[in-house]
């Protein structure tokens, strides 16, 4: 397993479930001179597959032997060329993405890369083709052995979330929700913004319940988990505050109030992310010993083949990998 980067950070790239914009989106970002020049990426696909991306992309995809400024290796896939239908959920689909992330973490454990960057998955094709946790991040961890904390972090420009729970029914968040992992999800937060060169990081925690419980009459998740959960983390030296009602609390966050702020569940922090910068916003496997990121945003099989998938939280997830990794 790689310990020490290199000048040039080298990133395993996945198409991620190549039936969306994937593909073209690994495409539009190997194309470009600027980012060849600062990384040697290692593409999860044949030669084929990225002559194909590209002439959808309209771009040109130089491919070598090895990475380098001047082209990117193409190390194949153990599903290359295998036919998926474009702009719809399959098996097929959910296959690839998942063989592709498998060889990417093996690419990882060699030593020949430094971090891993894939392009948006489907989760039914995930569940479709065999997965049976609830999202990739656990999936990952399972697959590494990794027993520590973990959380999907959510990165715009200025501002981190963490989550208490994610890819589980609305109807479960409740029974989920404990003094224990709302501290966990914290501590962790604090650790990635302090990473970032923050020195004291203000993180806020969301309230599950509309107007943060109301004193108990709209629910005591935040009286019997949240709050205390809050006082424990300030007791060790970690400026967590609240629990505040998630629907202004995200107002103060965009003004500047907080560096980071936890979420009790998946879209309690998703829409404001995305409305506050869905055209750079990253998710970061949190917590893992591999340093991890995708863009925010799904396969968009509503615009596949068109050429016009924005290349934004792509490029941002790279920049994000890229960090991560001279950081370490």
């Amino acid at each position: 397993m790689s310990t020490t980067a290199p000048s040039r950070p080298r990133i395993a790239l996945t198409l991620g479930d190549p039936s969306g914009i994937g593909p073209e989106l690994v495409a539009k970002l190997v194309a470009d001179p600027a980012n060849r020049g600062r990384v040697d990426f290692l593409v999860l696909a044949s030669e084929a597959e990225l002559a194909a991306a590209a002439a959808e992309a309209g771009v040109e995809v130089p491919v070598a032997a090895a990475a380098s400024a001047d082209a990117v290796a193409a190390l194949g896939s153990d599903l290359a060329d295998a036919p998926v239908d474009r702009g719809r959920v399959s098996v097929e689909g959910g296959r690839r993405a998942m063989a592709d992330l498998e060889s990417a973490l093996g690419v990882y454990e060699r030593g020949e890369a430094d971090a891993i960057v894939f392009a948006p998955l489907n989760k039914q094709a995930l569940a479709m083709a065999g997965m049976k946790h609830e999202d990739e991040l656990r999936w990952f961890a399972d697959r590494l052995g990794w027993t520590g904390t973990t959380s999907e972090l959510n990165l715009v420009p200025g501002l981190t979330t963490s989550r208490v729970t994610s890819h589980i029914p609305l109807s479960e968040v409740a029974s989920c929700i404990s003094a224990h992992k709302v501290a966990e999800a914290t501590r962790l937060l604090h650790t990635v913004v302090a990473a970032q060169g923050v020195e004291r990081p203000q993180l806020a925690v969301c309230a599950l319940n509309p107007h943060g419980g109301e004193g108990g009459k709209f629910g005591r998740e935040e009286i019997d988990h949240i709050a205390p959960a809050v006082a424990l983390l300030r007791s060790e030296g970690i400026d967590a505050h609240g629990p505040f009602p998630c629907d202004t609390l995200f107002i103060r966050a965009r003004e500047g109030d907080f560096d980071g702020v936890v979420t009790m569940y998946h879209d309690q922090g998703q829409i404001a992310m995305k409305l506050m910068g869905f055209d750079q916003g990253v998710t970061v496997q949190g917590g893992l010993p591999v340093p991890i990121a995708t863009p925010a945003h799904g396969t968009a099989h509503g615009i596949v083949g068109q050429g016009v998938a924005s290349t934004g939280p792509t490029q941002r997830a790279l920049d994000v990998a890229v960090e991560l990794v001279e950081r370490a």
